[in-house]
């Protein structure tokens, strides 16, 4: 299969340019294109077919949620059943934007788009591009991230093609994303709402909007559970993501500490010979001897740092970096979801100093 590239000027987009794109979806084949966070792989939500093409472009097991985007909040009534207030009141505050709710789902989404579940996530991305394509197709479009199942997401086109070259139909390049870390999930069946991933919309902008949210105790975990039965009712929280193809470790501790850690690390592993990265900071990338130094952004700009993590991970792939090094992330706004993506990049392998 050739996998079709279309180059969209964000300055002036064209719908007409999208109505391929659409056309594609529509007739059940997959289009990678921007979403604000990451790009997604697009298919339609309610033709099982689609789905199942969806899991095998990307490698990702069949019990993996896929997430419905939709372009209309009056599509929730369709989606879901027995949904509550607080969807609405959310909808209201964060959608259009990065944050996804799981519902209950209604007999109309087929279980291979849920992963078998009963329940239903859903999102209305604020990416122009991204609304275009949904409303053009007339579908609703199930969504993972444009990447090989377990790989680091993708921020521009380039990435996607780098995985999904000659597995889908067509990639539709919208240039880098603007947040580059994947939507806030949020469980809305439970009782007290829960968190099932973090993302740019937080838990305290959460709980201004509908009062109590409580956080899954498995996300921020700092190791490997091996053999815990896990049932995933959100992307990410049964297998692997975003790890690169080198070992990477994350240093905890005092700034000083860390830096010293490393720079032994990094003596030791050159003088095997071997290719190492480091994922510092700018205010830190200076004070690394040897190796591949990369700066991921000020400690002072959280957004920086979550729009270029997955970007440098893949750069280390590309550079063949055989051990990957860096320093941790306080939880402020974004850091909790910025640790929770390293953490599974690292395998939950994390050194305290």
């Amino acid at each position: 299969m050739e996998t079709k590239h279309i180059i969209i000027d964000r300055k002036n987009v064209n719908e007409e340019e999208l109505r391929e794109a659409a056309s594609i979806i529509r007739e059940g084949k997959l289009v990678a294109f921007p979403t604000e966070t990451v790009y997604g792989l697009g298919g339609d939500a309610l033709d099982a077919s689609a789905a199942k093409r969806i899991y095998e472009a990307k490698g990702r097991p069949s019990d993996n949620p896929l997430i419905v985007h939709i372009a209309d909040v009056a599509a929730l009534s369709f989606l879901a059943v027995d949904i509550p207030d607080a969807a609405y009141q959310l909808a209201k505050e964060f959608w259009p934007g990065p944050l996804t709710m799981i519902l209950k789902k209604s007999d109309v989404v087929p279980k291979s788009t849920t992963g078998g579940l009963d329940t239903v996530a859903i999102r209305f991305p604020s990416d122009e591009i991204a609304q275009a394509i949904i409303r053009l197709s007339g579908c609703y479009i199930a969504a993972p991230s444009a990447n090989a199942s377990g790989r680091p997401s993708t921020t521009c086109a380039e990435h996607v093609m780098e995985d999904l070259n000659g597995r889908i139909e067509m990639v539709v390049d919208g240039g880098p994303v603007r947040i580059g870390l994947e939507s806030t999930i949020l469980d809305l069946t439970e009782k007290i709402p829960v968190i099932l991933r973090p993302g740019y919309i937080t838990k305290q902008q959460l709980e201004n909007c509908i009062g109590k949210v409580r956080v899954d105790k498995g996300i921020m975990k700092t190791k490997k559970e091996e053999g815990a039965a896990v049932v995933a009712k959100a992307p990410g929280m049964k297998y692997r993501h975003y790890a690169p193809k080198g070992q990477l470790t994350i240093y905890e501790g005092e700034s000083s500490s860390v830096i010293s850690c490393i720079n032994q690390k990094i003596a030791e592993k050159m003088k095997e010979g071997a290719l190492v990265g480091i994922i510092a900071t700018e205010e830190t990338k200076d004070s690394y001897i040897g190796g591949m130094i990369r700066s991921i952004g000020s400690r002072y700009d959280e957004e920086a740092i979550a729009a270029h993590l997955f970007q440098i991970l893949r750069e280390f792939d590309s550079l063949h970096a055989e051990y990957i090094y860096s320093e941790s992330f306080t939880d402020n706004r974004l850091g909790h979801a910025i640790m929770n993506r390293l953490m599974k990049a690292a395998g939950y392998n994390i050194e305290k100093v």
